[in-house]
Protein backbone atom coordinates (compact mmCIF):
# COMPACT_ATOMS: atom_id res chain seq x y z
CA UNK A 1 0.00 0.00 0.00
CA UNK A 2 1.51 3.32 -1.12
CA UNK A 3 1.48 6.85 0.17
CA UNK A 4 3.14 10.15 -0.73
CA UNK A 5 3.74 13.50 0.94
CA UNK A 6 3.79 16.82 -0.89
CA UNK A 7 4.56 20.21 0.60
CA UNK A 8 1.71 22.71 0.20
CA UNK A 9 3.14 25.63 2.18
CA UNK A 10 5.62 26.53 4.87
CA UNK A 11 4.03 24.16 7.42
CA UNK A 12 1.32 22.51 5.33
CA UNK A 13 1.43 19.09 3.69
CA UNK A 14 -0.76 17.04 1.41
CA UNK A 15 -0.93 13.33 2.22
CA UNK A 16 -1.84 11.07 -0.68
CA UNK A 17 -2.68 7.42 -0.02
CA UNK A 18 -4.73 4.52 -1.38
CA UNK A 19 -7.58 2.86 0.47
CA UNK A 20 -9.10 -0.57 -0.08
CA UNK A 21 -10.30 -1.26 -3.66
CA UNK A 22 -13.77 -0.24 -4.75
CA UNK A 23 -15.93 -3.40 -4.32
CA UNK A 24 -17.58 -2.83 -7.74
CA UNK A 25 -14.67 -1.85 -9.98
CA UNK A 26 -11.77 -3.40 -8.09
CA UNK A 27 -9.80 -0.17 -8.51
CA UNK A 28 -7.98 1.36 -5.57
CA UNK A 29 -9.45 4.60 -4.26
CA UNK A 30 -7.01 7.47 -3.77
CA UNK A 31 -7.56 9.76 -0.82
CA UNK A 32 -6.00 13.07 0.11
CA UNK A 33 -5.53 14.60 3.53
CA UNK A 34 -4.10 18.00 4.47
CA UNK A 35 -2.00 18.46 7.59
CA UNK A 36 -0.33 21.46 9.24
CA UNK A 37 2.89 20.78 11.14
CA UNK A 38 6.39 19.48 10.56
CA UNK A 39 7.41 16.96 7.91
CA UNK A 40 8.03 14.41 10.65
CA UNK A 41 4.46 14.85 11.89
CA UNK A 42 3.20 14.45 8.32
CA UNK A 43 5.23 11.24 7.88
CA UNK A 44 3.90 9.90 11.19
CA UNK A 45 0.30 10.63 10.23
CA UNK A 46 0.72 9.06 6.77
CA UNK A 47 2.21 5.93 8.35
CA UNK A 48 -0.71 5.78 10.79
CA UNK A 49 -3.23 6.06 7.96
CA UNK A 50 -1.55 3.31 5.94
CA UNK A 51 -1.45 0.98 8.94
CA UNK A 52 -5.10 1.70 9.79
CA UNK A 53 -6.11 0.85 6.21
CA UNK A 54 -4.13 -2.39 6.31
CA UNK A 55 -5.78 -3.29 9.62
CA UNK A 56 -9.24 -2.38 8.34
CA UNK A 57 -9.53 0.41 10.90
CA UNK A 58 -9.51 3.38 8.49
CA UNK A 59 -12.58 5.61 8.64
CA UNK A 60 -13.51 8.36 6.24
CA UNK A 61 -13.25 11.68 8.17
CA UNK A 62 -16.67 12.75 6.91
CA UNK A 63 -18.19 9.78 8.70
CA UNK A 64 -16.34 10.14 12.02
CA UNK A 65 -18.67 10.71 14.97
CA UNK A 66 -17.87 12.95 17.89
CA UNK A 67 -17.66 9.88 20.11
CA UNK A 68 -15.13 8.23 17.82
CA UNK A 69 -13.07 11.40 17.63
CA UNK A 70 -13.19 11.74 21.43
CA UNK A 71 -11.56 8.32 21.74
CA UNK A 72 -8.69 9.46 19.55
CA UNK A 73 -8.48 12.91 21.17
CA UNK A 74 -8.33 11.49 24.70
CA UNK A 75 -5.42 9.24 23.69
CA UNK A 76 -3.60 12.31 22.35
CA UNK A 77 -4.55 14.48 25.35
CA UNK A 78 -2.94 11.94 27.69
CA UNK A 79 0.42 13.16 26.38
CA UNK A 80 -0.48 16.86 26.71
CA UNK A 81 -2.12 17.37 30.12
CA UNK A 82 -1.72 16.05 33.64
CA UNK A 83 -3.42 12.83 34.73
CA UNK A 84 -5.76 14.80 37.00
CA UNK A 85 -6.81 17.14 34.19
CA UNK A 86 -7.33 14.23 31.78
CA UNK A 87 -9.43 12.44 34.38
CA UNK A 88 -11.67 15.51 34.68
CA UNK A 89 -11.91 15.86 30.87
CA UNK A 90 -12.98 12.23 30.51
CA UNK A 91 -15.53 12.60 33.30
CA UNK A 92 -17.16 15.64 31.67
CA UNK A 93 -17.18 13.97 28.25
CA UNK A 94 -18.54 10.67 29.57
CA UNK A 95 -21.43 12.20 31.51
CA UNK A 96 -22.36 15.31 29.55
CA UNK A 97 -21.06 15.15 25.98
CA UNK A 98 -21.15 11.56 24.74
CA UNK A 99 -24.77 10.84 25.82
CA UNK A 100 -26.08 13.87 23.90
CA UNK A 101 -23.77 14.33 20.90
CA UNK A 102 -21.57 11.25 20.80
CA UNK A 103 -23.31 9.63 17.82
CA UNK A 104 -23.46 12.84 15.75
CA UNK A 105 -21.00 13.16 12.88
CA UNK A 106 -18.19 15.52 13.78
CA UNK A 107 -18.42 17.54 10.55
CA UNK A 108 -22.18 18.03 10.83
CA UNK A 109 -22.27 19.57 14.30
CA UNK A 110 -23.19 23.26 14.24
CA UNK A 111 -23.05 26.07 16.78
CA UNK A 112 -26.76 25.68 17.48
CA UNK A 113 -26.18 22.09 18.63
CA UNK A 114 -23.89 23.30 21.39
CA UNK A 115 -26.21 26.14 22.37
CA UNK A 116 -29.00 23.57 22.76
CA UNK A 117 -26.69 21.27 24.74
CA UNK A 118 -25.78 24.03 27.21
CA UNK A 119 -29.45 24.82 27.73
CA UNK A 120 -30.32 21.17 28.32
CA UNK A 121 -27.46 20.69 30.77
CA UNK A 122 -28.62 23.70 32.83
CA UNK A 123 -32.31 22.69 32.84
CA UNK A 124 -33.57 21.23 36.12
CA UNK A 125 -33.89 17.48 36.53
CA UNK A 126 -35.48 15.20 35.46
CA UNK A 127 -35.60 16.76 31.98
CA UNK A 128 -32.15 18.29 32.20
CA UNK A 129 -28.96 17.70 34.12
CA UNK A 130 -29.35 20.59 36.55
CA UNK A 131 -25.72 21.65 36.18
CA UNK A 132 -24.38 24.93 37.53
CA UNK A 133 -23.35 27.58 34.96
CA UNK A 134 -19.72 27.21 36.04
CA UNK A 135 -19.75 23.48 35.23
CA UNK A 136 -21.34 24.11 31.83
CA UNK A 137 -18.58 26.64 31.24
CA UNK A 138 -16.01 23.91 31.89
CA UNK A 139 -17.76 21.70 29.32
CA UNK A 140 -17.76 24.55 26.79
CA UNK A 141 -14.00 25.08 27.20
CA UNK A 142 -13.40 21.34 26.83
CA UNK A 143 -15.44 21.18 23.61
CA UNK A 144 -13.67 24.26 22.28
CA UNK A 145 -10.32 22.58 22.85
CA UNK A 146 -11.49 19.33 21.25
CA UNK A 147 -12.82 21.01 18.12
CA UNK A 148 -9.74 23.24 17.85
CA UNK A 149 -7.64 20.10 17.71
CA UNK A 150 -9.92 18.57 15.09
CA UNK A 151 -9.42 21.73 13.07
CA UNK A 152 -5.63 21.49 13.45
CA UNK A 153 -5.79 17.89 12.25
CA UNK A 154 -7.77 19.12 9.20
CA UNK A 155 -10.88 17.14 10.07
CA UNK A 156 -12.86 20.41 10.22
CA UNK A 157 -12.67 23.68 8.32
CA UNK A 158 -13.86 25.75 11.30
CA UNK A 159 -14.55 25.44 15.00
CA UNK A 160 -18.31 25.45 15.43
CA UNK A 161 -17.97 25.66 19.23
CA UNK A 162 -16.20 29.03 19.02
CA UNK A 163 -19.42 31.01 18.49
CA UNK A 164 -21.44 29.13 21.11
CA UNK A 165 -21.86 31.24 24.24
CA UNK A 166 -21.40 29.53 27.60
CA UNK A 167 -23.69 30.67 30.43
CA UNK A 168 -22.67 33.70 32.46
CA UNK A 169 -21.15 32.85 35.82
CA UNK A 170 -21.77 35.08 38.81
CA UNK A 171 -18.56 36.27 40.42
CA UNK A 172 -18.15 34.80 43.90
CA UNK A 173 -16.24 36.67 46.57
CA UNK A 174 -12.99 34.94 47.45
CA UNK A 175 -12.34 33.90 51.03
CA UNK A 176 -9.78 36.02 52.86
CA UNK A 177 -8.90 35.67 56.52
CA UNK A 178 -8.71 38.75 58.72
CA UNK A 179 -5.64 39.24 60.97
CA UNK A 180 -7.80 38.23 63.95
CA UNK A 181 -8.93 35.04 62.19
CA UNK A 182 -5.34 34.17 61.24
CA UNK A 183 -4.33 34.49 64.89
CA UNK A 184 -7.28 32.40 66.08
CA UNK A 185 -6.49 29.60 63.63
CA UNK A 186 -2.76 29.49 64.30
CA UNK A 187 -3.23 29.73 68.09
CA UNK A 188 -5.75 26.87 68.05
CA UNK A 189 -3.57 24.64 65.84
CA UNK A 190 -0.40 25.46 67.77
CA UNK A 191 -1.96 24.47 71.11
CA UNK A 192 -4.94 22.17 70.48
CA UNK A 193 -6.66 20.38 73.39
CA UNK A 194 -4.22 17.69 74.58
CA UNK A 195 -5.07 14.04 73.99
CA UNK A 196 -5.46 11.79 77.08
CA UNK A 197 -2.07 10.70 78.39
CA UNK A 198 -0.12 13.00 76.04
CA UNK A 199 1.32 16.47 76.31
CA UNK A 200 -0.10 19.16 74.10
CA UNK A 201 1.77 19.51 70.80
CA UNK A 202 0.97 21.40 67.60
CA UNK A 203 -1.77 19.92 65.46
CA UNK A 204 -0.45 18.15 62.36
CA UNK A 205 -2.20 20.81 60.27
CA UNK A 206 -0.32 23.63 61.99
CA UNK A 207 2.66 23.66 59.62
CA UNK A 208 0.37 23.29 56.60
CA UNK A 209 -1.39 26.47 57.74
CA UNK A 210 1.89 28.30 58.40
CA UNK A 211 3.34 27.36 55.00
CA UNK A 212 0.10 28.17 53.18
CA UNK A 213 -0.22 31.60 54.79
CA UNK A 214 3.48 32.41 54.40
CA UNK A 215 3.92 31.34 50.77
CA UNK A 216 0.54 31.06 49.04
CA UNK A 217 1.53 27.60 47.80
CA UNK A 218 -1.15 25.28 46.44
CA UNK A 219 -2.12 22.25 48.52
CA UNK A 220 -0.46 19.81 46.09
CA UNK A 221 2.75 21.83 46.30
CA UNK A 222 2.66 21.92 50.10
CA UNK A 223 2.35 18.14 50.53
CA UNK A 224 5.06 17.55 47.90
CA UNK A 225 7.58 19.77 49.72
CA UNK A 226 10.83 18.08 50.80
CA UNK A 227 13.38 19.30 53.30
CA UNK A 228 15.86 19.48 50.41
CA UNK A 229 13.57 22.12 48.87
CA UNK A 230 14.07 24.41 51.88
CA UNK A 231 17.14 26.52 52.55
CA UNK A 232 16.71 27.41 56.21
CA UNK A 233 19.84 29.56 56.29
CA UNK A 234 18.71 31.72 53.38
CA UNK A 235 15.01 31.56 54.28
CA UNK A 236 13.94 30.29 50.86
CA UNK A 237 11.58 27.57 49.66
CA UNK A 238 11.97 26.11 46.17
CA UNK A 239 8.79 24.87 44.46
CA UNK A 240 9.49 22.46 41.63
CA UNK A 241 6.88 19.74 41.96
CA UNK A 242 3.37 18.94 43.15
CA UNK A 243 1.54 15.85 44.40
CA UNK A 244 -1.36 14.86 42.15
CA UNK A 245 -4.21 12.60 43.24
CA UNK A 246 -6.28 10.69 40.69
CA UNK A 247 -8.29 7.47 40.62
CA UNK A 248 -5.05 5.73 39.64
CA UNK A 249 -3.33 6.89 42.84
CA UNK A 250 -0.76 9.48 43.85
CA UNK A 251 2.01 10.82 41.64
CA UNK A 252 4.53 13.64 41.90
CA UNK A 253 4.59 15.91 38.85
CA UNK A 254 6.42 18.97 37.61
CA UNK A 255 4.59 22.33 37.50
CA UNK A 256 2.29 22.85 34.51
CA UNK A 257 4.05 26.05 33.48
CA UNK A 258 7.52 27.52 33.77
CA UNK A 259 6.17 30.08 36.24
CA UNK A 260 5.06 27.27 38.54
CA UNK A 261 8.70 26.42 39.25
CA UNK A 262 9.76 29.22 41.59
CA UNK A 263 11.65 30.20 44.75
CA UNK A 264 9.77 31.89 47.59
CA UNK A 265 11.42 33.89 50.36
CA UNK A 266 9.97 33.43 53.85
CA UNK A 267 10.50 35.55 56.99
CA UNK A 268 12.56 34.56 60.02
CA UNK A 269 9.46 33.69 62.07
CA UNK A 270 8.50 31.04 59.53
CA UNK A 271 12.07 29.68 59.41
CA UNK A 272 11.91 29.32 63.20
CA UNK A 273 8.70 27.30 62.94
CA UNK A 274 10.20 25.10 60.22
CA UNK A 275 13.22 24.37 62.40
CA UNK A 276 10.96 23.44 65.31
CA UNK A 277 8.88 21.22 63.04
CA UNK A 278 12.02 19.47 61.74
CA UNK A 279 13.15 18.68 65.31
CA UNK A 280 9.71 17.38 66.22
CA UNK A 281 9.61 15.24 63.09
CA UNK A 282 13.01 13.71 63.88
CA UNK A 283 11.89 12.90 67.45
CA UNK A 284 8.78 11.15 66.13
CA UNK A 285 10.82 9.11 63.66
CA UNK A 286 13.16 7.96 66.42
CA UNK A 287 10.21 7.01 68.62
CA UNK A 288 8.80 4.92 65.75
CA UNK A 289 12.17 3.29 65.13
CA UNK A 290 12.49 4.83 61.66
CA UNK A 291 15.85 6.47 62.27
CA UNK A 292 16.87 9.98 61.33
CA UNK A 293 15.18 11.31 58.21
CA UNK A 294 17.14 12.45 55.17
CA UNK A 295 16.87 15.64 53.14
CA UNK A 296 14.46 14.01 50.69
CA UNK A 297 11.91 13.34 53.44
CA UNK A 298 8.60 15.14 53.07
CA UNK A 299 8.02 18.16 55.27
CA UNK A 300 4.38 17.20 55.72
CA UNK A 301 3.93 13.44 55.67
CA UNK A 302 1.57 10.99 57.31
CA UNK A 303 2.77 9.29 60.52
CA UNK A 304 4.11 6.36 58.48
CA UNK A 305 6.09 8.86 56.32
CA UNK A 306 3.81 8.26 53.30
CA UNK A 307 2.74 11.30 51.23
CA UNK A 308 -0.35 13.13 52.47
CA UNK A 309 -2.99 12.88 49.69
CA UNK A 310 -4.21 16.38 48.72
CA UNK A 311 -7.88 15.41 49.02
CA UNK A 312 -7.25 13.99 52.49
CA UNK A 313 -5.54 17.23 53.49
CA UNK A 314 -8.62 19.21 52.44
CA UNK A 315 -10.92 16.82 54.31
CA UNK A 316 -8.75 16.96 57.44
CA UNK A 317 -8.80 20.75 57.30
CA UNK A 318 -12.61 20.91 57.08
CA UNK A 319 -13.04 18.46 59.97
CA UNK A 320 -10.50 20.27 62.14
CA UNK A 321 -12.04 23.68 61.49
CA UNK A 322 -15.38 22.28 62.63
CA UNK A 323 -14.10 20.37 65.67
CA UNK A 324 -12.02 23.29 66.99
CA UNK A 325 -14.80 25.77 66.18
CA UNK A 326 -12.50 27.85 63.99
CA UNK A 327 -13.54 30.35 61.30
CA UNK A 328 -15.24 28.27 58.59
CA UNK A 329 -12.94 28.84 55.64
CA UNK A 330 -11.52 26.43 53.08
CA UNK A 331 -7.89 25.36 52.90
CA UNK A 332 -7.57 27.36 49.66
CA UNK A 333 -8.41 30.52 51.63
CA UNK A 334 -4.84 30.44 52.96
CA UNK A 335 -3.54 31.06 49.42
CA UNK A 336 -6.06 33.87 48.85
CA UNK A 337 -5.12 35.41 52.20
CA UNK A 338 -1.42 35.40 51.34
CA UNK A 339 -2.12 37.13 48.02
CA UNK A 340 -4.35 39.75 49.67
CA UNK A 341 -1.66 40.56 52.25
CA UNK A 342 0.90 41.18 49.50
CA UNK A 343 -1.50 43.40 47.57
CA UNK A 344 -2.48 45.35 50.69
CA UNK A 345 1.22 45.98 51.35
CA UNK A 346 1.59 47.55 47.89
CA UNK A 347 3.50 44.71 46.24
CA UNK A 348 3.22 45.00 42.44
CA UNK A 349 1.12 42.50 40.47
CA UNK A 350 4.11 40.97 38.66
CA UNK A 351 5.78 40.05 41.94
CA UNK A 352 2.53 38.70 43.39
CA UNK A 353 2.00 36.64 40.25
CA UNK A 354 5.50 35.16 40.41
CA UNK A 355 5.15 34.30 44.08
CA UNK A 356 1.83 32.52 43.49
CA UNK A 357 3.19 30.67 40.46
CA UNK A 358 0.61 32.06 38.04
CA UNK A 359 1.42 31.61 34.35
CA UNK A 360 1.15 35.39 33.78
CA UNK A 361 0.14 38.53 35.71
CA UNK A 362 -3.21 38.71 33.91
CA UNK A 363 -4.26 35.54 35.74
CA UNK A 364 -3.52 37.25 39.05
CA UNK A 365 -5.50 40.33 38.00
CA UNK A 366 -8.48 38.22 36.96
CA UNK A 367 -8.69 36.80 40.47
CA UNK A 368 -7.59 39.73 42.64
CA UNK A 369 -8.24 42.87 40.58
CA UNK A 370 -10.77 44.17 43.11
CA UNK A 371 -8.10 44.16 45.84
CA UNK A 372 -5.76 46.56 44.09
CA UNK A 373 -6.12 50.27 44.83
CA UNK A 374 -7.50 52.44 42.08
CA UNK A 375 -4.45 52.74 39.79
CA UNK A 376 -5.77 55.88 38.15
CA UNK A 377 -5.81 57.73 41.44
CA UNK A 378 -2.19 56.74 42.12
CA UNK A 379 -1.26 57.76 38.56
CA UNK A 380 -2.74 61.18 39.21
CA UNK A 381 -0.63 61.53 42.37
CA UNK A 382 2.54 60.61 40.46
CA UNK A 383 1.77 63.19 37.75
CA UNK A 384 1.09 65.80 40.42
CA UNK A 385 4.46 65.14 42.04
CA UNK A 386 6.22 65.46 38.69
CA UNK A 387 4.44 68.54 37.32
CA UNK A 388 3.31 70.55 40.33
CA UNK A 389 6.36 72.80 40.40
CA UNK A 390 6.59 73.12 36.64
CA UNK A 391 2.95 74.18 36.32
CA UNK A 392 3.02 76.63 39.20
CA UNK A 393 2.80 80.25 37.97
CA UNK A 394 6.02 82.19 38.01
CA UNK A 395 6.32 84.71 40.79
Amino acid sequence: MKGHIRRRGERSWELKFDTDPDPLTGKRITKYRSLRGTRKEAETELARLIVSIADGAYTDPSKVTLGEFLDRWETWAATQVSAKTLERYKELARHHVRPHLGTARLQRLKTVNFAELYGKLQSPKPGGAGLAPRTVGHIHRLLHRIFSQAQKWDLLTNNSVALAEPPAVAQTEIEILTPEEIKDILDALRSPPPKPGRNSEPHRLYMAAVIGLATGMRRGEIVALRWSDIDLEAGKIRVDRSLEQTDAGLAFKAPKTKAGRRTITVPLSVVTELRRHWRQQQEQRLMLGLGKGGSDELVLALPDTAPWPPDSLTTAWAKTVASLKLPKVTLHALRHTHASQLIAAGVDVVTVSRRLGHSKPSVTLNVYAHLFDNPDERASEVVEEALAKALAPAT
